[in-house]
Formats: C-alpha cells, structure tokens, sequence
C-alpha cells in the first residue's frame, strides 16, 4: 500500500482521538465531582457507566465506542506502515510495539463499552476494580505467568515514563500543527501529557507489585492508581492534581484529533509547534 493510499487513516486517527479525550474528559470530569462530593476518584469503567445513566449520556457512549475502534485500527496501521516516521532503529520498533499495546487498551476500552450500549448492563458494577485481578490471576496460572505480568509491568512503567519525558522535554510539539490554538494552550498540553504519564505509570507499578508478590489484586487499572495515589503523603490534593492534569490530557487529545501531524501523509510545508516556538 502506497503512502498516496493511507490518506483515509487519518479522519480515523481523528476519530480515535476524539473518543479518547471523551473517555479522559468524564473520569477527569467525574472523578473531580466525586471528590467535590466527598467521594473518590472513579476508574474508567464506572465513569462510563455514569455516563450510562445520564441524559445524551447514550449518544457519547456511541461516539466513545467508535472511537476507541478507529484509535484501535490507526494505531496498527501506524505501527505497520510507520505512518509517523519512527523509523525501523530499535528505538522506532519500540515506538511501534507501543502503538499496538494502546490500541489494545482502548479495543478493551470499546469491550467496556459495548455492553452498556447493546445489551443493556450498566458499568457501575463491574469497575476495573474487579475485572483487571481477575485477567491477572489468569495469566499468572500459565507457566511463567508471573514473569509475563513483570513483562507487562515493565511496558507500562515505560510507556508512562515516555508520556512524561515527552511533556517534560516538549516532544509532543514535533506532532502539533504551529496554529494560535496549539500555542495558547500549549502549558496545558504539557501538564496534561505529564498527568498522564503519572498514571500510567503508577498502573505499572501496580501490575509489578502483582507480579513480586504474586498477588493479583495488586493488580488495577486508573481507579486502583487514583487509590494509590490517594494513599501517598498528601494523597487528596495529589489525586485531585492529577485529575485536573487529566483534564488538561482531554484537551491535549482533543487537539491532537484537530492537528495532529501525520508525517507521511501530510504536506511538506506544515509548521511544527516546536518550530514556531523554538527560542530565537
């Protein structure tokens, strides 16, 4: 398939970002009620199932599910056809794994959603609370089932040390188109990206906790991280930071689906953001 050819990757790249700044937009939106209320912060999957309840909560369910599937599909076609110019180094092969594993997750974000949208469930019961531990103790009844989830650990510590480096070092502005909106909002990218990265992160630690000492309900996903982190010196207002970091990660994503660069498909001439804020 010819470069010329994958031009209609990109409406699915946009797509894809647009259902992912929805799903960041309602844990970040509703965990920070929740916390408003006296509450905690809310995982992925009891979010949705908010969402679920609510008025037009239905519609951006939809729109949510389409996304998580057209993020899932540019993420292998940008893996397979390089369509960001990562290049074939090992540090590109790295960058290509990675865009597989996150399309996974957010195939499995998709999974979540289905059931609330066809079969008439609701999410409030079945958080990533329960159902991570419960694939975790599958895998870790393989033959070398805990080393698998160390594995798993490790790529998730990692992909969260990427997402901060990127934020911390201003590498996302080689992928944003140079425009007044990239470069008002471009503090709020930064930490959003960073907030990210945290969670993440800390959902890799968790799944290394699993992993040493072979207990699967170490294991979790962001709700059990936002307990973690909860957890921690000053765990509220950390929680609380992240949130609003996340919220900053819902805008990020929403501007990526805006103008987000595609190197092998866009024209020569576009101007980066780090182009146009280089230091003189």
């Amino acid at each position: 398939m010819t470069e010329s050819k994958l031009g209609w990757a990109v409406p699915l790249m946009r797509a894809g970002y647009i259902g992912k700044g929805l799903v960041y937009l309602a844990v970040a939106g509703i965990s920070l009620y929740s916390i408003w209320r006296g509450g905690s912060a809310q995982d992925t999957s009891s979010a949705l199932g908010w969402l679920d309840t609510t008025w037009g909560g239905g519609v951006l369910l939809f729109v949510i599910f389409i996304g998580m599937l057209a993020y899932a599909l540019w993420r292998v076609l940008d893996a397979a056809f390089d369509l960001e110019d990562y290049g074939s180094d090992a540090k590109g092969i790295v960058a290509r794994i990675g865009m597989l594993v996150t399309g996974a997750i957010h195939l499995g974000i998709g999974a979540t959603v289905f059931p609330l949208l066809f079969g008439g469930g609701s999410g409030g019961g079945s958080g990533e609370g329960s159902s991570i531990p419960g694939h975790v103790r599958t895998v870790m009844e393989w033959p070398g089932g805990r080393w698998l989830i160390g594995g798993a650990a490790v790529l998730i510590i990692g992909a969260g040390v990427h997402y901060m480096r990127q934020g911390w070092t201003n590498e996302y502005r080689q992928h944003l188109r140079a425009n007044p909106v990239t470069t008002r909002w471009n503090p709020v990218l930064k930490a959003g990206l960073i907030a990210h990265g945290v969670v993440v992160g800390v959902v890799g630690l968790l799944f290394g906790f699993a992993a040493w000492q072979a207990n699967p309900q170490q294991a979790g996903g962001t709700g059990e991280a936002f307990s973690w982190l909860s957890g921690q010196v000053y765990g509220q207002i950390l929680v609380t930071g992240v949130c609003l970091g996340l919220l900053g990660f819902a805008l990020f994503c929403f501007v990526n689906a805006a103008y987000r660069i595609v190197p092998k498909v866009s024209g020569p001439d576009v101007q980066t953001l780090a182009a146009k804020l280089m230091p003189r």
